[in-house]
């Protein structure tokens, strides 16, 4: 089938990935780096009411996420701002920019599909020039979704025009993300630390 449209995740994508980040961090304050990504983000690769969830859903505010999260560090101190501020660290990487500029200039739809924080939106628009790459932005807040939920890959797909899910590639640095897309019959695409090879693997699947 002929790709119609590429589907980008922002964080991990067109930047390090932010878990690593605080996985650094978990380590680094004592709690450990598997057992920080538990305690702030739950099981990322399911829908909960764990309040990281409900905060990418826009159910609650950064600050009433942050009290409730703080519950499941005892008895650890933990700066939870400072954790999640070791995510925005990390530099755009130029190279999956031009990707991006490349897939739209083809003729095919694009899209970045988010799971994000309403206070984190500004900042991380600002990061690249959205309206050059992408026809659509779905960001899981606005509009009370966030994957791997399917329904925000069917919305992704309705926003670019009905795109069938087999003419559509996703791109995404968590594997259970990309899991949830390819049970839809849409391309999956792990962004990993070597993230070269998944730009290598797009434009092969774009020829």
């Amino acid at each position: 089938m002929p790709i119609d449209a590429v589907l980008f995740d922002f964080g991990g994508v067109f930047m390090d990935s932010p878990f690593a980040a605080v996985r650094s961090f978990g380590g680094q304050c004592g709690v450990g780096e598997e057992r920080i990504l538990e305690l702030i983000f739950g099981a990322y690769d399911s829908d909960t009411d764990h309040p990281w969830h409900r905060l990418e859903r826009g159910e609650i505010s950064l600050a009433e996420a942050r009290d409730l999260i703080l519950t499941l560090f005892a008895p650890h101190d933990v700066d939870l701002f400072q954790a999640l501020a070791s995510m925005a660290r990390a530099a755009v990487r130029g190279e999956m920019v031009e990707v991006a500029r490349e897939v739209r200039a083809s003729g095919r739809r694009t899209a970045v599909l988010t799971n994000n924080v309403r206070e984190f939106g500004q900042a991380w628009r600002a990061m690249l020039p959205v309206d050059e790459l992408f026809d659509a932005v779905v960001d899981s807040h606005e509009v009370g979704m966030r994957k791997p939920d399917p329904r925000i890959f069917a919305h992704a797909l309705e926003r670019l025009g009905d795109v069938p899910c087999a003419n559509a590639v996703f791109l995404d640095d968590f594997p259970g993300n990309v899991a949830a897309a390819r049970k839809l019959g849409i391309h999956g695409i792990v962004v990993g630390e070597d993230w070269q090879a998944a730009v290598r693997e797009l434009r092969a699947l774009l020829r």
